[in-house]
This record gives structure tokens, C-alpha cells and sequence, in this order.
């Protein structure tokens, strides 16, 4: 039993920190609102989503379907990248790497990282989103960009506005 105690104590000890992380679904949708697309002075780097896990075997159905859905043509929008995903939150920060359409030479018509972190019981969130153009050999010709950073609360509906683009994360923990 004196060996028993001593693991006992370095348990519970650890306990309260492996509860306080958790399983958080994410979703984002980027957008592209009414008006002419914002070049950035420089195109997306080669190494966009370095230090980023990519989502694929984490991704999950999406429920801002509703949200999306409003923001459409007729209403001035454009829908970018809606995406949902699984991802383990911890007080250190993690990255998640997102893109949608063909990849060309390294790059996606959008591509972007997504940076997470729980900081008692709100989210620091990263986010750094590029929306390519192509010409007609598949190389890069500029980019748009939009970075925001931002603490939000789990189960809201978080709107970063950046211009002629936007971003809606809700992050939800199961």
C-alpha cells in the first residue's frame, strides 16, 4: 500500500490539468464579402502552414450550414472555405492547416492556418487565411489575406472582419 500512495497523490496532482483540456469541434467558414477582392502586397509564402497539422481524419460535418447558406450571392457574399474539424485544446497552442480546391505548385485557391489555445475557459484564436489567384499555367499571381487574432467563448458565433473578407468560427466542446 506505501507504494500505491505515492502514485496516488502524483495522479491526483495531475488530474485537474488533464481534465482541463478537452475535445473542441471547430468550425470556420471564410468569406468573401460584396466588392472587389483586396490584393496583398505579396503572394501566399511557399511555407504557409508550416508547424500546422493538416485537419484530414479530424474533419467533422459542419452546423453553420444556416450561416452559410445566407451568405450567397444575392446577398453580396461569396463562400471561401467552410470547414469543420476535431482538435485537442490545450493552454499551449496548436495549429491547424486548411485549404479547399486544387492544390497548384504547393498552393490552394484557399489556403490558411487556424491557431488555438484555451486560456481559462475562453480561446485564443490565430487566424490567417489566403485566397489565391492563379494564372493560366497554375502559378501564383497574388494572394488576399486575412489575419486576425482574437479571445473568444466557446459556443459563440465569432464574426473577424478584415475588409472585403470575413471569417465565422464557433468552437463547441461536445
Amino acid at each position: 500500500m506505501r507504494v500505491l500512495r505515492p502514485l496516488l497523490m502524483l495522479l491526483c496532482l495531475m488530474a485537474p490539468q488533464a481534465f482541463a483540456d478537452g475535445l473542441f469541434q471547430i468550425e470556420v467558414i471564410v468569406f468573401r464579402q460584396a466588392g472587389e477582392a483586396l490584393s496583398s502586397s505579396q503572394p501566399a509564402p511557399d511555407d504557409w502552414a508550416v508547424g500546422a497539422a493538416p485537419i484530414t481524419g479530424n474533419e467533422r460535418g459542419t452546423a453553420l450550414d444556416g450561416e452559410a447558406a445566407k451568405l450567397n450571392p444575392g446577398n453580396g457574399y461569396e463562400v471561401l472555405l467552410h470547414k469543420a474539424w476535431a482538435q485537442n485544446l490545450t493552454a499551449a497552442p496548436s495549429k491547424a492547416a486548411l485549404s479547399t480546391g486544387n492544390e497548384q505548385f504547393g498552393h490552394f485557391p484557399v489556403e490558411g492556418v487556424v491557431s488555438l489555445s484555451e486560456q481559462q475557459r475562453l480561446i485564443d484564436l490565430e487566424a490567417d487565411f489566403w485566397i489565391n489567384r492563379f494564372d493560366s499555367d497554375g502559378l501564383l499571381t497574388g494572394s488576399e489575406r486575412v489575419r486576425q487574432k482574437t479571445r473568444l467563448k466557446p459556443n459563440e458565433l465569432t464574426y473577424l472582419d478584415n475588409g472585403s473578407l470575413g471569417v465565422l468560427v464557433k468552437i463547441t466542446q461536445p
